[in-house]
């Protein structure tokens, strides 16, 4: 299931189920509102309206109600890149704040003073639930689904800085999207896929699987120290072909069964 948040003219922000021709629905390319917050507990139902796609204006798909978790170095190609290695101990793990996170073609603002702004396409873990040091074994129990995400970074800023907060976490620098999917396996999201564009041109491919540490050893040594709360999204890291991105430019992320996250680059 692809659960997306968006907004048709003249209406509130509202929770769908994306149905598109390549399922082979009665409904392509079209999205069925629901009722409520599917990340709220509570049973959620069709209301029977439906719009087309084109229609409306997707939004990220979860504004995380306390905070963004990333994982840096995550991938040996990309940490090589950046001349150092793979963490031999705990993960590199940082926060975003939940004001970084922005939805499909929103901007990505070049914060004044910044000249190596980066792209950085990851898969995003969504968390269900109210969890506290999840044992291995139930972790699965915890995620609602998985989306995209581009971990931009201003490159100066981090060279700069003696810890990330700025580098990371300024706004809009967490694009998030185009929607949830529901149905992935843990092993199933940890064999995707994941390309990365700068307008026409490929920058990053991969695959999840080339992560160092799994979607499992993550959730569950990140909420050994941080209780994670329904909404809360895990960044996976990047592989390598991290790169600068102009004024103009549009950043593309794909990621095999997720879709294509775009977001274009302004200054401010």
């Amino acid at each position: 299931m692809r659960i997306a948040r968006f907004a048709a003219a003249g209406q509130d922000p509202a929770y769908g189920i994306i149905e598109l021709a390549l399922d082979g629905g009665e409904n392509p390319d079209s999205i069925a509102v629901i009722t409520g917050d599917p990340l709220a507990g509570v049973p959620v139902n069709y209301t029977g309206e439906r719009h087309a796609l084109a229609d409306v204006r997707l939004l990220a798909p979860v504004i995380p109600r306390s905070k963004v978790v990333a994982v840096g170095k995550n991938y040996a190609d990309h940490a090589a890149e950046m001349g150092s290695e793979v963490p031999a101990g705990a993960p590199l793990v940082f926060f975003k704040p939940n004001t970084s996170v922005i939805g499909p073609n929103d901007p990505i603002v070049r914060p004044a003073g910044v000249s190596e702004l980066h792209y950085e396409g990851e898969l995003a873990i969504i968390i269900n639930r109210f969890c506290k040091e999840v044992p291995p074994e139930r972790v699965p129990e915890v995620i609602f689904g998985y989306t995209i995400a581009n971990d931009v970074t201003a490159r100066d800023w981090q060279h700069a800085d003696s810890q990330w907060s700025r580098a990371k976490g300024s706004d809009s620098f967490c694009p998030l999207g185009p929607w949830i999917n529901t149905h992935l396996t843990v092993a199933e999201a940890e064999d995707l896929g994941l390309e990365t564009r700068l307008n026409d041109e490929v920058r990053q491919q991969g695959s999840t699987s080339q992560m160092v540490r799994g979607i499992t050893e993550l959730v569950s040594f990140i909420s050994g120290f941080t209780t994670l709360l329904p909404g809360d999204v895990i960044l996976t890291g990047t592989p390598a072909g991290v790169g600068a991105m102009a004024d103009g430019d549009t950043v593309h992320v794909s990621i095999d069964g997720l879709g294509t996250l775009s977001n274009p680059v302004t200054g401010q």
